[in-house]
């Protein structure tokens, strides 16, 4: 199956929201969250997600993960990755309490395609205190796509991870993995990352950008939101509506796209200075806002 077949089935298969200008979400994706071992990327910048996500918690966003949030490429159990992240999962619990969190699949994330796996995992949790099984995302779905419909104009925003234009992350998804646990696992170590993932490898990024353009062309132009490259994109109006959310494993910072007000921005979370010398975790806008309309 060619990569512009697997981005229509992800597309034809999305779950559908409606939304409409009043509507406000948050997007991240390639999260990357791990075991807090020396592997774990998402580690450096857990203190500026989880304020960001908490901001939007509190703010009224709902929160669309596109997937590579759990790092299960090189943890072989969800267990070890919660309990070293138990309080990011506690703030992303009350989202999906509310009917505010989607979760897409991911390359790094695939085995929560299979649903026993994530009945096993991710439906309940052993609470330590209190020595009993506890809900946690409790009837959870994992789907390859999300598509928002505007209530009143019918725009469609389509959501994807984007690994459905890369082939060996996509298909050879397993080869993958077992060579991230008991190769280049080890070597990250050294600085040495893994040459089959798009953001550390730009011959591989570029295919996946121009893969995923001529589907976006070729379907008159949809809004189409990735991550996966982990290369931030925002287009003007008038180009190819292809835009990219970036990652959570940047140095120092994460990236991602904000909904509100009928208009869409790209913004990065980071740790700044202020002039005593304090510490403090902004949000600093990137580009945008940009109306949706006009793409």
């Amino acid at each position: 199956m060619s990569s512009q077949k697997r981005i229509s089935r992800a597309f034809k298969n999305a779950r559908r929201v409606s939304f409409n200008d009043s509507s406000k979400f948050i997007i991240f994706s390639d999260c990357h969250r791990g075991d807090n071992s020396f592997a774990d990327d998402f580690a450096n910048n857990r203190n500026i997600y989880y304020h960001a996500l908490k901001y939007y918690y509190n703010e009224g966003f709902t929160y669309c993960e596109l997937g590579d949030g759990d790092e299960l490429w090189e943890n072989i159990e969800f267990k070890s990755i919660f309990e070293a992240h138990q309080n990011v999962y506690d703030l992303m619990r009350l989202f999906f309490n509310e009917g505010r969190l989607y979760r897409l699949l991911g390359n790094h994330d695939m085995v929560y395609k299979n649903q026993r796996f994530v009945e096993k995992h991710l439906y309940t949790y052993f609470n330590k205190v209190t020595g009993k099984e506890e809900p946690l995302f409790p009837g959870i779905t994992f789907t390859e796509g999300l598509l928002l419909e505007h209530e009143e104009t019918g725009q469609k925003i389509f959501m994807a991870h984007g690994h459905q234009a890369d082939w060996m992350n996509y298909r050879g998804w397993k080869f993958n993995r077992f060579m991230v646990r008991v190769l280049w696992r080890q070597l990250q170590i050294f600085g040495i990352g893994d040459p089959t993932s798009p953001a550390k490898n730009y011959r591989e990024l570029k295919k996946v950008e121009r893969r995923t353009k001529k589907w976006i062309i070729e379907n008159e132009n949809i809004f189409t939101i990735t991550g996966h490259t982990h290369r931030p994109r925002f287009p003007e109006p008038g180009d190819i509506a292809y835009f990219n959310d970036g990652s959570c494993v940047h140095p120092r910072s994460i990236t991602g796209l904000e909904i509100e007000n009928g208009k869409i921005s790209l913004i990065k979370w980071q740790i700044a200075t202020t002039e005593d010398g304090t510490l403090k975790v902004i949000k600093k806008l990137l580009e945008g806002p940009q109306n949706i309309c006009d793409y």
